[in-house]
């Protein structure tokens, strides 16, 4: 890993809200256009500290934002707000904020869904794509894990407890990590934060709303149409029970380009650091402007 450093910053949005972000510059010569890293459901900028160091070595300046609700970003008084299609709102008006006119997209989970929501827009501003473990069609058991994991936000008592609720809430998609207590103390610090004297999750509560009720998400295969002549990767949990191998095989059979790799004995979602999700991320920016 490259010792590249970030800077921090905050931009407004449209709804007047503050909006947290790191800019992480090229190591060395500039290689390619700019990454923006977008993060799944309950996480935040800590999501890609890893992963941002490794792309800005390759010679490409990175954006990782942390979405209203999340983080250090503004919550959001108005709950309803919360949504995939707003965010993708925001993070157009942060790349015109920077001056991007086309950027590749990495999208984790919900940040996957941010980029369909950018392509079934403004396809234009996508000169590439990396979709990290989710697709048009989600699996109802893992959405079913989710609201499981997110159906508690007690504070813990210290970063043990923190560690030892995140190990709970994630085991079954990193069971190789079991016995790793540092992994999942990191796996903590990414999740959780020091608030008022307590550790406390790090995001907004009311960002749930999504996936609040019985009914699974609708499919959204019309937004992945626009993806046809846009380069794209797709990174798979070898075990994930949001992304489905029938899911990708569609995806693939409507875009038959489209590159796909598959990290084994891995859940929802990778963090792309894994050996075979890096080889194939480096690869792929290498093939893309």
């Amino acid at each position: 890993m490259t010792d590249a450093m970030f800077t921090d910053h905050f931009f407004t949005n449209a709804d007047g809200l503050k909006l947290h972000y790191r800019d992480y510059p090229a190591v060395g010569e500039t290689t390619g256009l700019p990454v923006l890293c977008l993060h799944g459901l309950t996480r935040n900028v800590k999501d890609f500290e890893e992963l941002a160091p490794k792309i800005a070595g390759l010679g490409r300046r990175v954006i990782v934002a942390s979405q209203r609700g999340r983080g250090r970003s503004d919550a959001d008084p108005q709950t309803e707000r919360y949504m995939p299609p707003v965010y993708a709102a925001d993070m157009i008006g942060l790349l015109d904020e920077l001056g991007l006119e086309r950027v590749v997209f990495i999208g984790t989970s919900m940040g996957g869904l941010m980029t369909m929501m950018v392509a079934g827009t403004q396809p234009q501003r996508i000169a590439a794509a990396v979709i990290n473990d989710i697709g048009p069609s989600i699996s109802k058991p893992g959405l079913d894990r989710i609201k499981q994991n997110t159906a508690s936000r007690e504070p813990v008592a210290d970063w043990a407890e923190a560690a030892a609720r995140t190990r709970d809430g994630n085991l079954a998609a990193f069971p190789l990590m079991d016995h790793d207590e540092d992994f999942w103390l990191d796996f903590a610090r990414k999740t959780w934060i020091e608030q008022d004297g307590q550790i406390v999750l790090d995001y907004d509560g009311n960002i749930i709303s999504m996936i609040d009720g019985d009914e699974p998400l609708p499919d959204i295969w019309e937004f992945w149409e626009p993806f046809g002549p846009i380069p794209t990767l797709v990174v798979r949990g070898g075990v994930s029970d949001l992304l489905s191998p029938e899911t990708v095989a569609e995806m693939k059979r409507r875009k038959p380009d489209l590159d796909t790799v598959e990290v084994p004995d891995v859940g929802h979602a990778p963090f792309m650091t894994e050996p075979e999700a890096w080889a194939a991320i480096e690869a792929f920016l290498g093939r893309v402007d």
